[in-house]
C-alpha cells in the first residue's frame, strides 16, 4: 500500500502538467502533454528533468559525430519531422522532432544560430498551479493574456539546450507527441538536444525545409 501511495503522489503532477515553449505550445487532436514537468516535480531521467518520453518509440534518433571534424550545419525537414546534423558535409546525426503546428508553423528559410541558452525558460508560455496542492490549474498559459488567479503560481515552460535561430524560435528539449505540435519551435529528445547544443555555435547555419 505504501508503494502505491508513493507512485500515485509522484505520477499525478507529471500527468496533469504540459510543456510549452518561447514560441511553442500544445496543439493537435488531443492535449500533447507538452507542459509536463513544469514546476517543482521529481526528475524523469528518460527525457531530461522536465519532459516525459516521446509518445511513440524513437527508433530514428542517433548521434555519430563525436570526433568528426568539419563545419556544422543543421537541416530541419518539417514533412519528415526530422533534424539532420552535418559536419563538413557529412551526416553525423539525426533527431526526431516536433515542429510548429498549423496555426504556428515553423517558417522555412535559411537561418543561423543567434543564441545558445543551456537552461532557457519561455518568456511567454507556462502553467498555473495551485500553491497549496501543486495541482495544475491551467496547462496552456500565455502570460501575455492570462492573469494569475488567486492562490496560484505561474511556472514558465523550461526549454533546456535552447538554440535560437529565428526570432523567438529555436531548437530545444521538448515533448514529442508524434506530430507537429509546437508554437513554432523545434522540440527534440533531450539526449539529441544535448548533442546538437554541444556541437553548434553562434553563427551555425540552420536550414528549415
Amino acid at each position: 500500500m505504501k508503494f502505491l501511495k508513493l507512485t500515485t503522489t509522484w505520477a499525478a503532477p507529471c500527468l496533469l502538467a504540459i510543456i510549452a515553449l518561447s514560441s511553442c505550445g500544445p496543439s493537435g487532436p488531443a492535449r500533447s502533454g507538452y507542459m509536463a514537468g513544469v514546476g517543482p516535480i521529481k526528475k524523469q531521467a528518460s527525457n531530461g528533468p522536465h519532459h516525459p518520453p516521446p509518445a511513440i518509440p524513437d527508433d530514428i534518433s542517433y548521434w555519430d559525430g563525436d570526433g568528426v571534424q568539419g563545419s556544422p550545419l543543421i537541416k530541419i525537414n518539417r514533412s519528415q519531422q526530422k533534424a539532420f546534423f552535418y559536419k563538413g558535409g557529412v551526416l553525423v546525426g539525426v533527431s526526431r522532432i516536433s515542429s510548429g503546428n498549423e496555426d504556428h508553423a515553423t517558417p522555412p528559410g535559411n537561418y543561423k544560430i543567434t543564441q545558445k541558452s543551456k537552461d532557457h525558460k519561455s518568456s511567454l508560455y507556462g502553467v498555473f498551479k495551485d500553491k497549496q496542492t501543486g495541482m495544475t490549474i491551467n496547462d496552456n498559459v500565455d502570460i501575455r493574456v492570462d492573469k494569475i488567479p488567486p492562490g496560484a503560481v505561474y511556472y514558465p515552460a523550461p526549454m533546456p539546450n535552447f538554440m535560437r535561430f529565428s526570432g523567438g524560435i529555436g531548437m530545444h528539449t521538448g515533448y514529442l507527441p508524434g506530430y507537429a505540435a509546437s508554437h513554432g519551435c523545434i522540440r527534440m529528445p533531450h539526449h539529441m538536444s544535448e548533442k546538437f547544443f554541444e556541437n553548434v555555435s553562434v553563427g551555425t547555419p540552420v536550414i528549415v525545409e
